[in-house]
């Protein structure tokens, strides 16, 4: 069962587990936008307020990030595999049992503590492990395409979704959600690897010679979270993050749609904004991969909080006049979704380490995830009582602003790479 599929031997089977793990990552960034598309539908059926239903979203992203650290530690305990196809199988469950709810304590279960759990485990760090396990080159540029495989989800399913909620009813998204997550949980069972010596290879583009050079293992979760936080760099990146999260899927990706449909625009139309998104997404992330192997990853983080600011402080503007306007705003801050991620992954290597990457970067996502959280959290409530968004895009691109001076004014502490381990003077 253990024995891979033949592969041409001219790819290597990096490439394979890369194109799987994608796949695992577009399908749960599918999942974890699905709220979006249910958010307006909940509140027609069981009379749930926005507040309400934001709760249950923000347990969902704040479990997402927090399982994170937790997530890669048992990747390295129990193997990448096992506990992928765990996280799947979690997700199907919870997604198809969730049709049955009534109650808001049943939506905080299912949409709350399940899937936040089940798509923690396949998040980003997920993609940090992969690549820092299964590639020595070409990293920057497989950590930009991993990183799309978020916004591209929503490219995929929030269309498709939102026709189906249109016109069969919020059930028949939730099962072909769920249909969706048994079928990767297949593809994983069938072709994802835990790491090259199962199938006789070395890492892509590693020197031969260095075969047998001892692996330094990765630091627990509580003990590397204690180690890191000694470390200005750690937060610095943690403080930058939790911005970019309450600037992304924590707002964007929760209340774009019932933003537009304040303003008239159909749920349909809102999620293909959402979609040209993540089209644009696709190409600005995997940009910032490129970029990544050959800028400064500051100067980098720099540019995309500075832009993502101003796109948001924009956006009130954008959704008053809801024709040509909206589609550049969808265009300018698709270009800049998760364009954060490569950089951040980088610096995160340079100061703490390969062999840390998944654990510290893992905490890292917390922070990301924390800010989603409260994001989506306070978005709602300033909706629900002030009776519209635009304070709560005005606060997420003043945020983005000042997540970019921070970054520009400590340039130098990236090298400020802990003891523990090889040294590193290269900052990126």
């Amino acid at each position: 069962m253990d024995k891979p599929p033949t592969a041409s031997p001219k790819i290597h089977y990096a490439w394979i587990v890369a194109g799987v793990t994608f796949l695992v990552l577009l399908t749960t960034a599918g999942i974890r936008a699905t709220p979006g598309i249910l958010l307006v539908p909940l509140q027609h059926e069981f009379g749930w307020s926005n507040a309400a239903i934001s709760g249950a979203i923000a347990v969902n992203i704040a479990l997402f990030g927090i399982i994170g650290p937790f997530a890669a530690s048992f990747m390295s305990r129990y193997g990448l595999r096992r506990i992928v196809l765990l996280a799947l199988a979690l997700l199907a469950f919870a997604v198809a049992l969730s049709s049955t709810m009534h109650q808001r304590w049943e939506l905080m279960m299912f949409w709350g503590v399940l899937v936040g759990s089940g798509t923690g485990v396949t998040a980003m760090v997920l993609a940090a492990v992969v690549v820092n396990r299964w590639f020595e080159q070409r990293r920057g540029l497989v950590l930009g395409l991993l990183s799309a495989a978020n916004a591209t989800g929503q490219l995929v399913f929030l269309p498709f979704l939102a026709r189906l909620v249109t016109n069969h009813g919020w059930r028949s998204a939730v099962y072909s959600v769920a249909a969706c997550a048994g079928v990767v949980f297949l593809v994983v069972l069938l072709w994802m690897r835990d790491s090259p010596s199962d199938v006789g290879q070395l890492p892509y583009g590693a020197d031969p010679d260095e075969r047998s050079a001892v692996a330094v293992k990765a630091q627990p979760p509580l003990r590397g979270l204690a180690w890191a936080a000694h470390s200005r760099e750690f937060w610095i990146l943690a403080g930058s993050f939790f911005v970019c999260g309450a600037s992304t899927n924590g707002l964007i990706g929760t209340h774009l749609i019932p933003a537009c449909m304040d303003h008239g625009i159909r749920e349909v139309r809102a999620a293909g904004l959402l979609a040209v998104m993540g089209i644009f997404d696709l190409a600005g992330t995997t940009f910032s991969g490129w970029l990544t192997d050959r800028f400064n990853s500051r100067y980098l983080l720099f540019w995309y909080y500075a832009l993502r600011g101003l796109s948001l402080l924009f956006l009130p503007f954008s959704l008053a006049h809801s024709n040509s306007w909206l589609s550049v705003f969808a265009v300018f801050y698709g270009l800049d979704w998760i364009a954060t991620v490569p950089p951040t992954v980088r610096l995160t290597a340079n100061t703490f380490g390969k062999e840390n990457v998944g654990v510290v970067y893992g905490w890292i996502g917390a922070a990301h995830q924390l800010g989603a959280s409260l994001a989506a959290v306070t978005a709602g409530s300033i909706r629900t009582y002030l009776g519209d968004y635009r304070d709560a895009f005005w606060l997420s691109g003043t945020l983005c602003l000042l997540a970019a001076t921070l970054l520009i004014s400590t340039r130098g502490a990236a090298r400020d790479r802990l003891p523990l381990g090889e040294p590193a003077t290269q900052t990126a």
